[in-house]
Formats: structure tokens, C-alpha cells, sequence
């Protein structure tokens, strides 16, 4: 089929720019003034689509139009797919002595991950006090997991593997303060959330609420719209098929719920007043915890996991604050004071400021004070008011009357 290019204008006539090279741009009626000429380039065909029919068979023409019409859907999914998954070159990344945390990007809503396992990984280095350097560059690690690390050249992947490794060769422990039955009881909980917790927390996210996450995902680009529709339907086929696999998919949405009910309540009754899950000092499973209860905290609006970790359920939602304010001071909530938005807030007063992406993070740098002498002294254990967020001790009559007063 052959295609012709002209211009046509809101004075009923069509330039065919296929076949005048040149053409003078003026309209002439009674009189020697040149006229602007306005319109729009278009494509139109030279001939009739019998051929292209003719040789779809006998069916009927709507039928065939719909053949058309699905293969031209089909050939453009194909090609955004082919985008969006297209395996980028690979860049040479000097590892040595530097811990480089590979990992999905960041989403638009001020969260650093939606991926709890992303969050914890990155969580645990700044709890170290280990420096890295984020690469969001989606690729996936041999294994077929995120994140993974590089360090020395060497590559590790799992959270579990990568955290092994970084304390036989960095010399770092998190959990030196736990005796032997804390340690099984760490791991115990650990196995819970990560084996249980998190596939009720998936089907929430990328199964029950996919249109919401799907507004959090960043995709840049003139199709990031489809992409993003892509991607997220692709995972969401992903998640039900691993889900019905590992057995909590078998069961109806509401049992899913249930399930995540128990395994919040029991963080919650193991978490008590407790400054930290194992005690006054934190250790390695307050990161793999605060990684799927963030996800929980901020980025499942109006879902009944929110609903339960910032109602019944506070004193997780205060544990979850207190990680975000004193290892994500750079991370910025909408109401820093406040766990909650009101339930009247527009969408305009919603706005992120997008997290500052660290060549190398520092934790010890990051808290150096700039204080001047009429600002209040702020730490790594203080709000931005002073008042200390580890107390283990909290003032929770208090606080539940300033939320009920917004």
C-alpha cells in the first residue's frame, strides 16, 4: 500500500506535499494580501485496503478489521516490551572498596522502594554506617534477584547472602548485642515476614491496589502511561502465579487478608513498647521488618494494612517514624510530625520531594550537626523538635489526641 503526506488547512483544501515540491503559501480572493496558511500534516492512502482484506479469507470485514487491529496492538506491545525489558549495555562499575546496591528505581511518591527487600538492603547499610552507591539500572542479578551488591569485583545477591558477606568481609554485626535465643528468635520472625508477611503484602500491592501502584512507578519517556500499564500487569501475573506456587494464592481475598492480620498483630504484640523488635538497640531484623512495614506505612493508601498499622496497630506505625526520621533523614513525609494525611486533603497539597540519590552514603556525614545557636540541636535521635523518638516510654495517649485533632 502506497501513502500519501499533505497538509490540510480549515479552508477546505489539501497540499499534497507528496507530489508539489513546491507550493506558494498564499490564498488569493480579490485581492493582492498574502494570507496565512494554517494546518496540519497528514498521511492518507493511495489506494483501497482490498488487497490487505482480500488476503484475510472470506471472514466478514469487521472480523478482519479486528484481525488488523489486534496485530497492530499486538506488534506495538511487542515493541514497548522490547523497550522497557531490552538488556542495557553493561557499564564497567569499579567495585573496589566500594559497595555498589543494585536495585529497582526510585517511585514517584517519596518512598525509597517499593520493593520491601530494596528498602531493607538499603536500610541495613545505612544502619552499618556502610557507604554505597545506588545503581538503579534494573538490571537483576544472575540469580534473577534484586538487590544484589558488587564489592571487590565480587557480586552477591539475596539479602540474606549479601549481609553474610558483608560481615565476614567488612567486620560488621548487628546483632553482636543478641545472646544466642535472640538470635533464633531473630531469625524465626525474619523467616515469618519474608517467607509469609510479604507475599499478603503483594497481593495487596500489585494484585488488589495496581492502579495505585501503578501511579507510583517513575518511568520516564513519551509512553511511560503504557509502560507502566505493562509492567504492572506483567507483574501482577507474576505475583499471582508465585503466590498460588508457594500456597497463600489458593486462598480467597479475604483469607489473604486474615493472614496479614495475624502476622501485623504478632509484630506488633513482639514489638510492645520496645524502642527496636529485639530490644533497646537495633539489629538486622529491624531492617527487614521496617522494609515491608513501610510499605504498609506509605505507599498502600486507604488499604486495610494502612488502615490497621496507623489505627490499632500504633505502636508499629511510631516504630516505623522513628527508623524513617534517624536512618532517612533526607526522606520527607507530608506531614513529618504526623503519621496520618486528613481525610480532606486534595490531591495538590500532595506533593514529594524526590530523594536525593547519594553518590556515597554516609550516615555519619549525613547527621553532622549545621546547627546555629538559636536552632534547636538535632540528632539522630531527636525530631525536629528536640524530643527524643526512642523513649521507650512513649507518650501514646498524647499522641493519639494531636492526630485526632487535625
Amino acid at each position: 500500500m502506497h501513502w500519501g503526506v499533505g497538509l490540510v488547512s480549515s479552508r477546505s483544501c489539501v497540499v499534497d506535499l507528496s507530489r508539489n515540491q513546491t507550493f506558494s503559501l498564499c490564498w488569493c480572493a480579490g485581492s493582492e494580501d498574502n494570507y496565512s496558511f494554517y494546518g496540519d500534516i497528514i498521511a492518507f492512502p493511495l489506494q483501497d485496503y482490498t488487497g490487505v482484506m482480500s488476503g484475510l479469507g472470506s471472514d466478514s470485514w469487521w472480523k478482519k478489521t479486528l484481525y488488523l487491529t489486534g496485530g497492530a496492538l499486538l506488534a506495538a506491545a511487542a515493541y514497548l516490551l522490547h523497550e522497557l525489558l531490552a538488556i542495557r549495555k553493561e557499564q564497567e562499575v569499579d567495585s573496589k572498596d566500594a559497595i555498589i546496591l543494585h536495585q529497582f528505581s526510585r517511585p514517584n511518591n517519596g518512598v525509597p522502594s517499593l520493593s520491601p527487600f530494596c528498602l531493607k538492603m538499603e536500610t541495613y547499610l545505612r544502619m552499618a554506617d556502610l557507604p554505597y552507591q545506588n545503581y538503579f539500572d534494573g538490571k537483576l542479578s544472575p540469580q534473577g534477584k534484586m538487590p544484589w551488591i558488587e564489592y571487590n569485583h565480587t557480586r552477591v545477591s539475596g539479602t540474606e547472602f549479601i549481609i553474610d558477606f558483608l560481615e565476614e568481609k567488612l567486620g560488621v554485626n548487628l546483632n553482636k548485642n543478641l545472646n544466642p535465643h535472640e538470635r533464633a528468635v531473630s531469625r524465626a520472625v525474619t523467616k515469618m515476614v519474608e517467607e509469609h508477611f510479604y507475599w499478603t503484602l503483594a497481593y495487596c500491592q500489585w494484585v488488589d491496589n495496581l492502579h495505585e501502584t501503578q501511579k507510583m512507578i517513575s518511568i520516564p519517556g513519551p509512553f511511560s502511561d503504557l509502560l507502566k500499564w505493562i509492567l504492572c500487569h506483567l507483574t501482577k501475573g507474576i505475583v499471582k502465579r508465585e503466590m498460588y506456587g508457594q500456597g497463600i494464592g489458593r486462598f480467597s481475598e479475604e483469607e489473604i487478608y486474615k493472614l496479614m492480620e495475624k502476622d501485623m498483630r504478632s509484630l506488633a504484640g513482639l514489638l510492645g513498647d520496645k524502642k527496636y523488635i529485639m530490644g533497646p538497640k537495633f539489629s538486622t531484623l529491624d531492617a527487614t521488618i521496617f522494609g515491608h512495614l513501610a510499605q504498609a506505612m506509605w505507599t498502600l493508601p486507604g488499604t486495610r494494612p494502612e488502615q490497621l498499622i496507623k489505627g490499632e496497630l500504633i505502636n508499629l506505625a511510631m516504630y516505623c517514624e522513628r527508623i524513617r526520621r534517624k536512618f532517612w533523614p533526607e526522606w520527607q513525609d507530608d506531614n513529618d510530625n504526623s503519621l496520618y494525611e486528613s481525610d480532606d486533603s486534595g490531591e495538590e497539597s500532595k506533593t514529594h520531594t524526590p530523594l536525593q540519590d547519594f553518590s556515597f552514603y554516609s550516615r555519619t556525614g549525613t547527621f553532622e550537626d549545621e546547627g546555629t545557636e538559636n536552632s534547636i540541636s538535632q540528632t539522630p535521635d531527636t525530631d525536629f523538635t528536640g524530643h527524643s523518638l526512642f523513649d521507650s516510654d512513649i507518650e501514646l495517649d498524647e499522641y493519639i489526641e494531636q492526630e485526632q485533632c487535625k
